[in-house]
């Protein structure tokens, strides 16, 4: 039997809010009281997709209120306020905390970007630049155009623009790699900047 088509209607944060809470693979987060960690406005101007909330995020229920977003912040070269105001949403590729694994946090759920990502897109039509930050989005968001390694693909930014701006994530455990590329602060950060300025 053929796959009925799935209608192209536009649902509300809300309703979005209650299929994720209602989804029994996140029945065990519902259960602890714990809501899907995102910012979606449909003024927002610049969308960023990073990996999942960590432990940290997850008990504030703030998206990047941690080191990481401190750094992103600075990165954006915005202040807090505007970090967290409707011209900036935030999208990440789990809503929730995936847990702990032999050597850091474990991967996004895939099922997360696959089933949700679309529905909430819908809701942000005045994006203009969005920010993909680690593996897991820019190989999801950039397919066969990311180059072979992670390095490369953050290096090669100009040819994503002016859809998309893959960087590193922000995080402290990501110091060596930093040290070992000082180019990105240097000549990458400044431009991600730029970008930003000129949309918000």
């Amino acid at each position: 039997m053929a796959e009925i088509p799935r209608k192209c209607e536009i649902m509300t944060i809300e309703e979005i809010r209650e299929r994720l809470e209602t989804d029994e693979r996140n029945r065990s987060y519902t259960d602890r009281g714990i809501h899907p960690i995102f910012q979606v406005s449909s003024n927002a101007r610049i969308l960023i997709i990073g990996q999942a909330p960590g432990r940290k995020v997850e008990e504030s229920g703030i998206p990047f209120n941690d080191k990481s977003g401190e750094t992103l912040i600075r990165w954006m070269g915005i202040d807090r306020e505007t970090f967290y105001s409707s011209k900036i949403a935030i999208m990440p590729m789990d809503f929730y905390y995936p847990g702990k694994g032999r050597s850091g946090d474990l991967p996004p759920r895939k099922f997360i970007a696959e089933e949700y990502h679309s529905d909430i897109l819908r809701l942000m039509p005045e994006v203009g630049l969005t920010i993909l930050i680690g593996r897991y989005s820019i190989d999801y968001y950039l397919k066969d155009r990311k180059k072979k390694n992670l390095t490369e693909t953050v290096a090669a930014y100009r040819e994503y623009l002016p859809e998309y701006f893959p960087i590193v994530h922000p995080s402290p455990l990501n110091f060596r790699w930093q040290r070992k590329n000082p180019w990105f602060e240097e000549q990458v950060v400044p431009v991600l900047q730029e970008n930003v300025r000129r949309l918000l």
